[in-house]
């Protein structure tokens, strides 16, 4: 049987106030506010951010490009100006945007040379195409010169070398052996040469004659790198150099380009050649920038992570959790490494809160019950206590006196 308790037993057994008990009971004063879920607080945030992320930007990079894939990796230096990787330029490990554009809008050299117009260090424009029109590797290489093709007198001309330097000039850009002063542009049968093309001046000369153009009109390509120089000077090696067949391609005509370079992203490319053995030609430099630029990019991540974590962006409510978690931890002791890895873990803290609301308040330990005097245990009206006045000493004749 348990003992009667009256009114002041209950303060008696009441549990003294502390850090834990009074966090305990915050939290289940705000069981009437709901805590709103955060979407970070889910195990699968992070990968589902990042895959929104590349989605995101696969779509605007097709959006821009109308290509698909939207971008190439450069997998040659033929485009390199040099050894070294320059930033700007297009450099073997790079990540090329070719963007689809109206064939008659591409810029090649000559034309460039005389409006100014260039892009990556040289002028005119860098195509992406398939060479021959098959499925192989795309080629990116500059566009030199358009060619015509006629097959009535299976001659070439060459209408945009109309208005430059020519024949015995110092300062000729192009000559035609066999025409009116070395100047012809149309009904060419025998050769062309250009002189100071590219970064390095080379001169191409190109055989019209030669099978290996393919007898139809398109664009004399030739990669900025691909250049020997000798004690005569420096001679480029367009893609259509060859006697019977190409070096690389045709006359590249333009159902085969598939778009036009317009843009890039440095040295990412480099993790496709590295995972198919092929990174001799890529610049040592790239490798010390790719290095560079995963670092920045994970500081920024990490960065971007606390400043949202330290400005908030939950409810008042939420923060308030997080705060008095916090508290908790410290005031139990929890050791700091501890806490730490706690608050990178996607748990939801409110399941535990949950939990712990869930199991009944503890009472503190009672102390056993003193014993009873057997006169205590005697029922009926207690036995009154008189207190007796203390007995006087008899007074002495001295006294008296």
């Amino acid at each position: 049987m348990h003992r009667w308790k009256g009114p002041d037993d209950d303060e008696e057994d009441e549990e003294p106030e502390t850090p834990r008990s009074r966090s305990r009971a915050q939290r289940l004063s705000r069981q009437r506010h709901p805590v709103y879920w955060r979407a970070r607080d889910s195990l699968y945030f992070e990968p589902l951010v990042a895959l929104a992320v590349i989605v995101v930007v696969l779509v605007g990079l097709f959006a821009f490009t109308q290509n698909w894939p939207p971008v190439f990796v450069v997998e040659s230096d033929s485009m390199q100006h040099g050894s070294n990787d320059i930033l700007g330029l297009i450099n073997t490990g790079d990540l090329v945007l070719a963007q689809k554009v109206d064939t008659s809008t591409i810029v090649p050299y000559v034309v460039g040379m005389t409006t100014g117009y260039s892009t990556y260090g040289e002028y005119g424009d860098v195509l992406l195409y398939h060479p021959n029109g098959g499925g192989s590797t795309p080629i990116i290489h500059r566009a030199i010169v358009y060619l015509d093709w006629n097959p009535g007198t299976s001659s070439y001309s060459a209408p945009e070398l109309n208005g430059l330097p020519c024949g015995s000039a110092t300062d000729a850009v192009y000559r035609t052996p066999g025409t009116a002063n070395g100047c012809g542009t149309t009904g060419l049968t025998g050769t062309l040469e250009l002189m100071g093309i590219g970064w390095r001046s080379a001169n191409v000369t190109l055989d019209l004659s030669a099978p290996a153009l393919g007898d139809h009109s398109g664009f004399v390509t030739m990669g900025d790198n691909n250049v020997v120089c000798g004690a005569g000077g420096c001679i480029g090696t367009p893609d259509q150099s060859g006697a019977a067949v190409p070096v690389i391609s045709e006359l590249v005509e333009p159902g085969w380009v598939i778009g036009v370079a317009r843009g890039m992203i440095p040295w990412f490319g480099a993790f496709k050649l590295l995972l198919e053995g092929n990174t001799a030609e890529v610049p040592s430099q790239s490798w010390q920038f790719l290095g560079l630029t995963i670092a920045g990019v994970i500081l920024l991540g990490f960065g971007i992570h606390y400043a949202l974590r330290a400005e908030g962006i939950e409810t008042p409510l939420r923060r308030e959790e997080d705060e008095e978690r916090r508290e908790t931890d410290e005031e139990e002791g929890e050791p700091r490494r501890r806490r730490w890895l706690r608050s990178l873990s996607p748990r939801h803290r409110a399941d535990e809160d949950e939990e712990d609301d869930d199991e009944p308040p503890r009472r503190a330990a009672k102390s056993p019950p003193a014993k009873e005097t057997p006169s205590s245990s005697k029922r009926g009206r207690p036995r009154p206590h008189v207190r007796r006045a203390p007995k006087s000493s008899p007074k002495s004749d001295d006294d008296e006196l």
